[in-house]
This record gives C-alpha cells, structure tokens and sequence, in this order.
C-alpha cells in the first residue's frame, strides 16, 4: 500500500470516528434537539443519539453494529406507556363515572324492563279491545329506542359532545313519564310511552356505557357488571312499584312518582359522569362504513341483531302468560321482578368472569342457557316451575347484557368506541324492535306460547351461532383463546 492510500484510509476512519463521536450536546440554558433518526422518525432529545454506523454493503444499523441492535432493543424496552396502560382502572374518579352510570341503567334499561307490567295492565284495562301484538308495539319501541340513538349519540361522544345531549334526555324522559298518566288513547301510550321514553333512554343509555370505555382497561368487565346492576335494580324495583302503586294511588299518581325516581337517579348520573380522552377530530360521517371492514366487527353485528331479537319475549309475555296459565294476577307481576333480581347476580358475575376468560367465551354458554329457558317458559305450567326458570333466565340475560359490549370495545381503537358501539346498538335495536310484536303475532296465530317460545329461543340459538362465528374470525382460526 501506498503512502497516499494510507494517509487516505487513515483519514477515512478518523472521519467515521467524528461522526459516531458526534454527539449534539445541550449548551446551558438551551432545551436539547432533536436528531433524525434512520428510520426518518425524530429521536427522543433527552436520549443521547448514536449515529448509525453506515457501510456500503447494508442500510440495516443492526446488521453491520450489533451496539445499534442493543440500543434499539433498549429503545423498546423504555419507551412511555402505551395508552392502555395510562387507563386509570380504579381512583375516586373513575367510581363516581361507575355509580353515575350505575343511575342511568337503573333510569333506561331498568325502567324499560318493567314494560311486562304495563303489558298486562293495559291489556286487562285501557287497551282491552287491542291485540297484544299491538300492544307490544309500545314496549318494542321502548327496549329498540334505548339502542337505536345510539348511532348518533356514539358519534357525538366521541366528538365531545356529552353533557348537554344528556341532560337534554334526561328531561324529556322525565316529562314523558309525567305525560303518560294522561294519555288515553292508544296512540298517546305509543308517542309517550313508547317513542317518547325511548328516545330519552337512547340519549342517556349509549354515552354513559362510552364513559366506562374512557376509565377502565384491565378492569373493564368488573366495571360493566358493577354499571348493569343498575339495569337489574331497576328491573326489580318498577315492576313492584308499579303494580303495588296502581292498586293504591291509581295509575296517574303512579306514573307522577315513577318519574319523580328517575329525576332523582338521573341528577345523580348528570352529576357523576364525566368523559376522560379530548375530543377527536375524526373523519367520516355518524355510519362508519369502514368498521365494516372487519369481519368480526360485521359478524358481531349480526349477532346482536339475533340476539336482541328474542331476548325481550319472555319479559314481555312472562307476568300475562302466567295469570292464564292459572298462577295469581296478585302473584303473577313478581315473577318479572324475581327474573330482573336473577339479573342482578347475573350482572355481576358476568364482569368477573369476562376479566378472566373474555366476553365472548363468557356469554355464549349463557347466551345458551337463555335459549334453553325461553323454550320451556310455556311449557311450564306451575308457580314453582316458573320461578327457578324466571330465575335462570334473568341470570343468563343479565349476564349477557351487562357485558355484550365489551367485545365491541376491542374490536378497534378507543377513540373510535363511541361510533362502534353506535352501530352496534343501533344494529341491535332492530332486532329488539321487531322481536315482541312478531311473538304476539305468533301468540295470535296459535292462540297459546310454546310456538312464541321456540321462536324466541330458536331465535337466540341462531345468535350464538353467529357469536361463536365473530370468535373464530377474532382468534384467526384458533379455537383456544381469550376473547
């Protein structure tokens, strides 16, 4: 070698030297800058960067400098949280949110789910010439509008908008409870009643179940099941209230002091909720068609609209079917509050369970169940056979409605729960919409339930099929997982 060729190479490896030694160093009272990593993302400033190593043979710096590799591996191993990790799960703060929303499922599906009440009363009163396919319509419209909203007040959620659309609904579902008592007609109970209430439980039920989504992660089932037992007290304490009322003050003065425990429950959740996460400035419309994209998320959706269909039947005909079936009109109205407090036990269970095993591995064997009870309901003839399937039944449904949306939750990023869960609920209303009537129509047809309860439950079988369906595109083929 020449004396030119090493003083060149020797100034070659001296230029390298500098440049790895290159290091921008903060002068005293400035912030430090940040370098341009190889991958064309900005390096942390407050880490002292490495130049890369650079050869002709690689672009890799992993390659051709194994300290590159280590460094990167070290990078990953101290990189900030990821946003799961920053959910609180716990705090003053997020318990409140859990009571807050714990008042409105007590105000929405609580209050909805003593419809089988008013069923019987206005088909044994006010609505005696009607049929009770279309007196169903009413209490249909009720458990449908909790959901249908959903699609709007899901996007607005996310866009920040929560307050006021839920003090808004809070209102109107007050007053058109306090409108009900003078209706008189057929089509006042379905404007007041029926759309009127709905809407109100749709604008409150939606965003409040969002909120659980902005406080808990790890917790989440726990925080579901803890927030549905508000859907379970209320189921108890309506339908009892209700029936002991009417017979006491009469029905006006029953729906005045009805709404008078909403106002108080729904101060308490206006009070209480609160979102977490701004605000997202996100693009597409109140439908998110891309959601569609998943086949999970699309398979899920038809799940719900099953499931829903044939879950509300044997709510809805329970409390009438029993007083012909022989059991005592004084009696009969219990048996919704024993499945509603079946529920409440169900509720809970449930958000432990899908901690452990997952929302899908959790509510298709009790999704199951349901089907199974809702198919021997008219089958059984006797009081002491009908209250161990009110039971069971309750727990099942509880434990499926307390955590059905959890799922949903995972099927995409947080910052979009407001619109999934929108869809999700709006897909669901349909079902929930068309289910009773269709079993009236059935009754009607048959002139007795055991054709309306192998449809509802066919009905529910068809949904777990459809569950089990979104749990094999979820795993990817796998058939053992938490999901």
């Amino acid at each position: 070698m020449t004396s030119k060729e090493v003083a060149s190479s020797s100034s070659g490896h001296l230029r390298q030297y500098e440049q790895a030694q290159n290091v921008i160093l903060p002068i005293h009272g400035q912030q430090p800058q940040a370098t341009r990593g190889t991958d064309g993302h900005d390096e942390d400033p407050t880490k002292t960067p490495v130049a890369p190593h650079r050869t002709t043979r690689s672009k890799s710096p992993s390659r051709t400098n194994p300290d590159n590799a280590q460094l990167s591996q070290d990078k990953k191993t101290t990189a900030p949280p990821s946003g799961d990790d920053e959910y609180p799960d716990g705090g003053l703060r997020a318990w409140m949110v859990v009571l807050g929303t714990v008042c409105g499922t007590f105000s929405t599906f609580g209050f909805v789910a003593s419809w089988g009440v008013f069923q019987a009363y206005y088909e044994q009163t006010v609505m005696r010439g009607r049929s009770p396919s279309d007196i169903a319509w009413i209490g249909s419209l009720q458990y449908s509008l909790i959901f249908m909203p959903g699609i709007f007040t899901g996007r607005m959620f996310d866009l920040g908008y929560f307050k006021i659309p839920y003090l808004i609904c809070s209102v109107l579902l007050v007053v058109s409870t306090i409108l009900v008592a003078e209706c008189t007609e057929y089509w006042h109970f379905l404007l007041c009643q029926g759309l009127a209430v709905g809407i109100g439980c749709g604008g409150i039920y939606g965003p409040t179940m969002g909120c659980l989504g902005h406080w808990f992660k790890r917790r989440r089932g726990l925080a579901l099941g803890l927030a549905a037992v508000g859907s379970g007290a209320g189921g108890v304490v309506f339908p009892v209230s209700a029936r002991l009322l009417i017979d006491r003050v009469g029905f006006k003065w029953t729906m005045r002091i009805l709404a008078l425990m909403l106002l108080f429950a729904l101060v308490i959740g206006n009070l209480t909720l609160k979102r977490r996460l701004p605000p997202k400035k996100l693009s597409g419309g109140l439908f998110n068609w891309a959601a569609f994209k998943s086949t999970a998320f699309s398979s899920y959706c038809v799940t719900s609209f099953l499931t829903y269909h044939g879950l509300f039947t044997m709510m809805t005909y329970l409390d009438i079917s029993a007083t012909r079936m022989g059991v005592d009109p004084n009696f009969s109205f219990y048996l919704l509050s024993i499945l509603n407090a079946g529920s409440v036990f169900g509720r809970l269970a449930s958000g432990f369970l899908m901690d452990r095993f997952g929302c899908i591995n959790v509510i298709g064997p009790l999704t199951i169940v349901s089907a199974i009870m809702t198919i021997i309901w008219p089958h059984t003839r006797t009081l002491g056979g009908l209250i161990p399937v009110s039971i069971i039944y309750g727990f099942s449904t509880g434990a499926y409605v307390a955590i059905f949306l959890g799922a949903v939750f995972e099927l995409g990023p947080v910052e979009e729960v407001g619109r999934r869960t929108g869809i999700v609920l709006t897909i669901a209303s349909l079902g929930a919409l068309a289910g009773p009537p269709a079993s009236g129509a059935i009754n009607a047809a048959t002139g007795g339930y055991p054709a309306v309860g192998g449809y509802a439950g066919g009905i529910l079988l068809l949904g777990v099929l459809w569950m089990y369906i979104t749990r094999y595109f979820v795993l990817e083929g796998k058939f053992i997982g938490k999901v």
